[in-house]
């Protein structure tokens, strides 16, 4: 069964909330960021993305970077502006997007859950992002950012969850400048925290990486690191786990995942056709309102003209389709390295 427990978050005064919030470290590059914190002092991006505060040519994995993460952590927390919770507790937060809300229960999951398969995975991941995490989780000593799970609804989570933010105000509850409302709430009540860590060991066997495999990979390897390095280790040490916000299967909406290429190196469609066949069985859509999958290990391919076509299931294809996709796709279709 998961292990999920409550912990005492790292959190800021209401008042600068919505300036300390950001995005991933991971969806933009280092001038996005550095344009996204433009007259944001207390921005996350500061810690997470540090490399802005560092002079334009900085290597973004450099000791420099790193050591200035650490600095500003620092000052983020003397300055009041990051302040621990005097206890244990779990915590809601609820992302509105398009009018549709959904609730998370912001909690640590078990690195153990990682590596004995509790926490299931879709996707492969690369070392060096993993090891780009890895160092700013050890040398900032924290999780600064949580990883977004699923699992299958439990009822008695369900209502628990629609009390709480029925009954208490919001800490925090502000607009994001993409549109998005977020709103967080603390689970005050020490029996109530009990209860919701009993029904994630009873009624949760497992749960699922929604987004942040990278993330995840890294706090779990830490983990590990640390548990190696202590020979008195005792299986509580906070290095034992990691935040993750996890979301009930029955709130969540499935959105497209998709990638463009610009040209196709100069081949023609017949020639893009042939090419793609040496690696994948392709069957002609014609024209059609939309060429989505409608089951697993399929990939649609529009091209401008409005046709489609359906790479059908193959053994290259069976588990983690895109990076299968990725890898086959880009370098010998299109020569494209990924």
């Amino acid at each position: 069964m998961a292990i999920v427990k409550p912990f005492r978050g790292l959190r800021p005064p209401k008042e600068i909330a919505k300036d300390l919030s950001c995005l991933p470290y991971d969806v933009m590059n280092s001038e996005e960021a550095a344009q996204m914190a433009v007259g944001k002092p207390q921005s996350l991006l500061h810690i997470t993305r540090s490399e802005i505060d560092c002079k334009s040519d900085v290597d973004v994995h450099s000791q420099e970077v790193y050591d200035k993460s650490v600095e500003n952590f620092r000052s983020f927390k003397e300055k009041g502006w990051l302040a621990p919770d005097e206890e244990d507790r779990f915590y809601i937060y609820a992302q509105t997007m398009d009018g549709r809300t959904q609730y998370g229960i912001v909690g640590c999951a078990a690195c153990q859950d990682y590596f004995n398969g509790v926490i299931k995975k879709h996707e492969l991941t690369r070392p060096e992002k993993e090891e780009d995490r890895m160092a700013h989780i050890r040398i900032n000593d924290a999780n600064l950012e949580p990883v977004f799970f699923s699992y299958k609804a439990v009822p008695e989570i369900d209502q628990m969850v629609e009390g709480i933010v029925e009954s208490q105000d919001a800490e925090y509850d502000f607009v994001s400048e993409d549109g998005f409302r977020h709103q967080f709430w603390v689970i005050w009540d020490a029996g109530t925290n009990s209860r919701l860590e009993q029904l994630f060991a009873d009624k949760v066997p497992c749960t699922y990486v929604a987004d942040g495999h990278h993330r995840t990979a890294a706090a779990a390897r830490i983990g590990e690191e640390r548990k190696v390095g202590n020979p008195g280790h005792t299986g509580e040490e906070a290095y034992n786990y990691f935040m993750a916000v996890h979301f009930p299967d029955n709130q969540l909406s499935i959105i497209d995942y998709n990638r463009v290429v610009k040209d196709l190196n100069g081949l023609s469609d017949s020639d893009f056709l042939i090419a793609l066949g040496r690696s994948f069985e392709v069957t002609p859509l014609g024209r059609m309102p939309t060429g989505l999958p409608n089951c697993m290990n399929l990939v649609s391919i529009s091209r401008g003209n409005g046709t489609n076509w359906l790479p059908e299931k193959t053994p290259i294809m069976t588990t983690t389709q895109l990076a299968c996709w990725m890898s086959l796709f880009y370098p010998t279709v299109c020569w494209i390295r990924y």
